[in-house]
């Protein structure tokens, strides 16, 4: 994929329950979810799609896993292999080792120098991905940020920056928690990296948009899911719902909201 080094450019929910998340975000984030013809071998793997194509994927959790239910966030990289090398120079641990998904491209699992987990993947297509979209101009169904939350918010943007290129331009400051930094894949802003705040946990939360906020929030608590925080008003006149699904994973909503 000729994505620009950085970009996210696939999402994963690894899950307990895979037949019920597929029916949850179904109906929550209205995903069309199904098995690919040309998939991993062996896996039952599944795929999100926005009406304008692919999103993520759904697969079961591996037996034993030490995580949670989580999404997790591909990376497209220029070489995988090199950035693996980089990655353990830089102090990552690598779960998986770079290896090839036939007709997908060629990947690796990382957890980076404070265990949260990652992969960067150069994938064959000819075409970008458009998983990950700007949130000004995304259609409904696509990733629209990617929030990192980490013990030690300097070490991650030093991290990230230097294995991904990710550039850390302005911050929010967000009183006794901290500052709030946005991070660019080129000139594009992706999402923002934060402090932990006491009790939550550490790693990657992605929002995906919707078509509408309140809609969309009746939609996850009658499907079982749970909104942790909002709808809250975000800067550009849309609202947030931070959410967790039936199974504990944690994502975001992010949408408008009707006008009366």
């Amino acid at each position: 994929m000729p994505n620009p080094h950085g970009t996210p450019i696939w999402y994963e929910l690894l899950t307990r329950d895979q037949d019920g998340a597929q029916d949850f975000y179904a109906k929550v984030v209205g995903w069309s979810i199904a098995k690919p013809e040309m998939g991993p071998p062996g896996v039952d793997y599944r795929v999100c799609s926005a009406k304008d194509g692919p999103v993520g994927g759904i697969m079961t959790m591996p037996d034993g896993a030490p995580m949670p239910p989580t999404w997790l966030v591909y990376f497209g990289v220029d070489d995988v292999d090199a950035a693996v090398e980089k990655a353990q120079a830089l102090g990552a641990a690598v779960h998986m080792p770079a290896m090839d998904i036939p007709d997908v491209g060629r990947m690796a699992f990382l957890a980076d120098p404070q265990g949260v987990m990652f992969y960067v993947m150069r994938g064959l297509s000819a075409e970008d991905s458009r998983a990950f979209q700007d949130g000004m101009t995304a259609l409904p169904g696509h990733a629209v940020w990617n929030e990192l939350t980490a013990p030690d918010q300097s070490a991650a943007i030093a991290f990230y920056g230097t294995l991904l290129g990710l550039r850390q331009d302005g911050a929010m400051p967000m009183g006794d928690l901290g500052d709030y930094a946005f991070w660019f894949a080129g000139d594009t802003r992706i999402g923002a990296v934060m402090p932990q705040p006491p009790g939550a946990p550490a790693g990657w939360l992605v929002y995906f948009s919707v078509d509408e906020i309140d809609a969309a929030h009746r939609r996850l608590e009658a499907s079982g899911g749970k909104a942790l925080h909002g709808p809250s008003e975000v800067p550009g006149g849309s609202f947030m719902i931070l959410s967790t699904d039936p199974q504990g994973a944690r994502f975001g909503l992010v949408g408008p909201r009707k006008q009366d």
